[in-house]
């Protein structure tokens, strides 16, 4: 399968791990109807998964098929993705009224990982289109406003893949 095809499964992974869910917990919560294999190689991109199941996977973990659907174009092997590298250091001598929300998004990140080395911490793009909802800001604004901070770097102007 493509690129695409890995790509869906690895958001159909992402939602299942968010609620917690193990395949085997799949089959059984489903009732045998998604049977752990089966959603295991549509995650995997190993099967072609229908509109229609697409659907009812989405129904089933309780999320719009929007959100089971990767986003524009999918990156291939050969093109990493932008990595948004967050300096931490700097972060923690802007004032509170400025950079307060993305300090407490970087703890609460930095919390779940167990990564407590102070100096950095890479974000996804996902993350920061949720800090620029919090900011009130579009995802470019937002990234060219940590550029001012010091937060990010000056080549995460042009870096950044991000719609907005």
């Amino acid at each position: 399968m493509g690129d695409y095809a890995k790509a869906l499964g690895s958001k159909l992974r992402g939602i299942r791990q968010q609620q917690g869910l193990s395949l085997h917990g799949v089959e059984q919560k489903s009732g045998g109807r998604w049977k752990a294999v089966v959603v295991g190689s549509y995650e995997r991109g190993d099967r072609a998964v229908t509109v229609q199941k697409l659907a009812e996977l989405a129904d089933f973990y309780g999320v719009p098929v929007a959100e089971l659907l990767p986003e524009g174009r999918v990156p291939s092997g050969s093109e990493p993705a932008a990595k948004i590298v967050i300096n931490l250091e700097r972060l923690q001598q802007l004032p509170a009224e400025k950079a307060g929300p993305l300090a407490r998004y970087a703890a609460a990140i930095q919390s779940q990982r167990g990564d407590y080395n102070g100096k950095v911490l890479s974000i996804r793009n996902e993350d920061l289109r949720s800090l620029a909802i919090i900011y009130d800001m579009s995802p470019g604004e937002l990234s060219d406003q940590l550029v001012d901070w010091g937060v990010l770097p000056p080549e995460a102007r042009v870096a950044r893949g991000i719609d907005e």
